[in-house]
């Protein structure tokens, strides 16, 4: 949606870098480390090196790995200049990946080696492998005092006479701890096999046939695969209710664009979403994708960045960081989700992942495609200006219809006193229950309470690290800061005044709704699903897996739960707190709790069974709860469109956010002074600020914010970089730049 940076007429591959005249060969090496630009190296004879090139080389007494960027700049004399040490024998950088990461630095206001270091999250893939040791039966007979436990005979099973496994990818075959595979290696039942390099990673198969698609879907498809094989660049808005096949239909275009030789990458906001979706994927082509994200092992992670970088790897699925892989070849890019606040890194270089997969897009000539039953308004407002094309989904695959839903007044439907389930929703699970269906009840709360007070002098256990509330997680005994990972045992008496047993908590987390539950429906087989209970993909494919086989009846969960997940039987979601993501005057405060409700709304009637949502709201007149009930998806993005339009913000203006932070609070004060007196002034820009953050205390620095305000033709990144060219911050003080902000804490 965004203006980009210039973009600057690509060249041909550049023939290794030579000086003019006599003298050693230089280069540009680019460091992964917050640096300017570039640093000139000398070349020693006989090395040869081009742009993109992975090197080494020192830095201040230690070693660096870096890429050539290009011909030395010329500004430091050749004689004092240290040479490369070596040159890494992988596939050089694309140029298209190097302008790319340019592009990125251009529009974050970041340093280039601050974005180069995304792109190396595996350095060790530069090096060759090391041997792998994998595992297999040993054609061994278990002999008479062989002790075979149930676990170690399911490994034997999960194994049969199939070839060599590396040690954990049996443990998760056979659903047993590696402990049992080593026990069973010490038996002699499994022998080692040493296995050179990594191992090859499989390859999907377009040619499988997939699943049927209705008229709609087969058309979208067939549209997305001609663009694919026409390698026409360009964003599509694949918009599509909950339920409307939508991975099926990107599903064809991944296909197409394997057929084509090249490779194709899908982000996902949350690796919670991927177990289900990687299941699906192997279903249709036959193999799994390589993956890419925090849970991946370091191993994995390792292969896969050297498998994307030579093209290896077909297909890649990964969080917002697998954009920053250095393809061979991408040829199709799916954002998945694309409305979820999860691609925007918040940390670091302050990004959005959608937004840079347009801009990759736009720099390889490759097709984007952005996926979401509620997509953003951004992404609307480019499809009505033309900037993006919008594939539509009206319905529900297969004749399943969209659930119904309704509004719970808690003003006149009170839940009882310390309890937080309304009477209807109450008898609405009871009959749920007695058709042997099952029911989701969403609270985007983790733990048992999210205040701890005293009931003596009124004391609330704060972080002591942050300006926020401790949070209780009775499950774990512990107090914890949802902001800094901060944890402390539960405390018997009040740290203010002394008093014992005085502690009270105040509101409700999920947990603390689960012990409603209990005591409701003690029959009920409850599950907890929140982003402390449930890590990693596989962690929430067992729980899918689970509901499929109606081992659960009841789901209790926050977010984790309110996406692309798929559960036949149930039929019933109850939103505790609908009016939770209304607070805090957030610009997109009305859109995201819109988007939210309406994915968890989703979840309920997804097979032949319909569904109803009860949304819980002390405010059923708010026009977020009025779209709600009507369905009214388009009238809602509308009115929200119009009441930006006339406030002057995004996406019909501009907004950028400087953080100053130290631990110091005069420090960081006196900074945002000297700024506040040097503050751009220009027509129709405005600069507000500077005051304290919200979190006016994270992880122990003080935070004061800057935000700037400009028209959308505005050169905002210049403005900003000359602004903080004025000023020298004093070295406690640290400025994060935060371009389209999405978060205001």
């Amino acid at each position: 949606m965004y203006p980009m940076p210039p973009d600057h007429a690509s060249s041909p591959r550049a023939a290794p870098a030579r000086a003019p005249g006599p003298g050693p060969a230089r280069v540009a090496v680019l460091l992964p480390l917050p640096l300017k630009g570039a640093y000139d190296y000398a070349v020693p004879p006989g090395m040869e090196l081009g742009p993109g090139d992975y090197v080494a080389v020192p830095l201040g007494g230690t070693r660096h790995v870096g890429v050539v960027w290009g011909p030395a700049t010329g500004e430091v004399d050749a004689a004092r200049l240290k040479p490369v040490l070596l040159r890494y024998d992988v596939p050089p950088m694309p140029e298209a990946h190097r302008h790319f990461l340019d592009r990125v630095a251009a529009y974050t206001v970041s340093p280039p080696g601050a974005v180069l270091r995304l792109s190396l999250g595996a350095t060790a893939a530069l090096a060759p492998a090391a041997p792998a040791i994998l595992y297999r039966r040993s054609g061994r007979p278990a002999g008479p005092d062989t002790r075979l436990t149930p676990a170690r005979r399911k490994v034997l099973e999960a194994l049969g006479d199939e070839a060599a496994r590396p040690l954990g990818e049996i443990a998760r075959l056979a659903g047993v701890g590696t402990g049992v595979v080593r026990g069973l290696v010490d038996q002699g039942l499994l022998e080692a096999v040493p296995v050179p390099g990594d191992r090859p990673l499989p390859v999907p198969d377009w040619r499988l046939p997939g699943p049927e698609l209705s008229a709609e879907q087969a058309a979208a498809a067939a549209d997305l695969v001609a663009q694919v094989r026409e390698h026409r660049a360009g964003t599509v808005l694949l918009d599509g209710v909950t339920g409307s096949g939508k991975t099926e239909v990107y599903f064809e275009a991944i296909g197409a664009c394997l057929a084509e030789g090249r490779q194709a990458l899908v982000l996902v906001p949350e690796i919670a979403l991927t177990g289900q979706w990687l299941d699906r994927f192997e279903r249709r082509f036959g193999q799994p994708p390589a993956e890419w994200h925090s849970e991946v092992s370091s191993r994995d992670r390792r292969r896969n960045w050297r498998a994307a970088a030579t093209g290896a790897a077909r297909v890649v699925v990964g969080a917002r960081s697998a954009l920053f892989l250095p393809y061979a070849d991408l040829g199709l890019i799916v954002v998945d989700e694309e409305h979820d606040g999860a691609f925007k890194q918040e940390d670091g270089v302050i990004y959005h992942g959608r937004d840079m997969a347009v801009l990759r897009g736009h720099i390889g000539g490759i097709p984007v495609v952005l996926a979401s039953a509620t997509p953003s308004l951004e992404s609307v407002i480019n499809v009505e200006t033309g900037r993006y094309r919008m594939l539509r989904l009206p319905d529900r695959h297969g004749g399943a219809q969209l659930p119904e839903i309704r509004m719970i007044d808690l003003r006149r439907d009170r839940p009882e006193r310390q309890r937080w389930l309304a009477p209807t929703l109450v008898r609405a699970m009871t009959e749920t229950l007695a058709a042997g269906e099952q029911a989701l009840l969403f609270l985007n709360r983790r733990g048992y309470a999210p205040l701890t007070l005293c009931r003596a002098c009124g004391h609330r256990l704060e972080c002591p690290s942050c300006t926020a509330w401790l949070v209780e997680h009775r499950l774990a005994g512990r107090l914890q800061c949802h902001h800094c990972g901060y944890s402390t045992a539960l405390p018997r008496q009040c740290p203010a005044c002394g008093e014992e047993d005085t502690l009270a908590a105040c509101g409700p987390g999920v947990e603390r709704l689960a012990e409603e539950v209990a005591q409701r429906f003690p029959d009920a087989r409850v599950e907890l699903v929140a982003s402390d209970t449930l890590t990693g993909p596989r962690a929430i494919e067992a729980l899918v897996d689970r509901v499929g086989r109606h081992e659960v009846d009841i789901l209790i969960g926050t977010q984790v739960v309110a996406k692309g997940h798929h559960f036949p039987m149930l039929t019933l979601v109850g939103v505790v707190d609908a009016d939770l993501g209304l607070h805090g005057g957030d610009l997109r405060a009305g859109e995201r709790t819109f988007q939210l409700l309406s994915q968890v709304a989703g979840r309920a009637g997804r097979a032949e069974r319909p569904g109803i949502v009860y949304l819980q709201t002390l405010d059923p007149a708010h026009p977020v709860m009025q779209a709600l009930a009507r369905g009214d998806r388009d009238g809602f993005l509308a009115a929200e469109a119009e009441g930006r339009r006339q406030a002057h913000m995004p996406p019909f203006a501009r907004l950028a956010a400087l953080i100053l932070s130290s631990p110091s609070a005069p420090d960081v004060d006196r900074a945002a002074t000297m700024l506040a007196r040097t503050a751009p002034a220009a027509p129709d820009l405005s600069v507000l600020g500077p005051a304290p953050a919200p979190l006016a205390v994270l992880r122990g620095r003080h935070r004061r914010r800057f935000l700037v305000n400009a028209p959308r033709r505005a050169p905002l990144q210049a403005i900003l970089r000359d602004w903080l060219d004025q000023v020298r911050l004093p070295a406690s003080v640290r400025c994060q730049i935060d371009v389209d902000p999405y978060g205001f804490l």
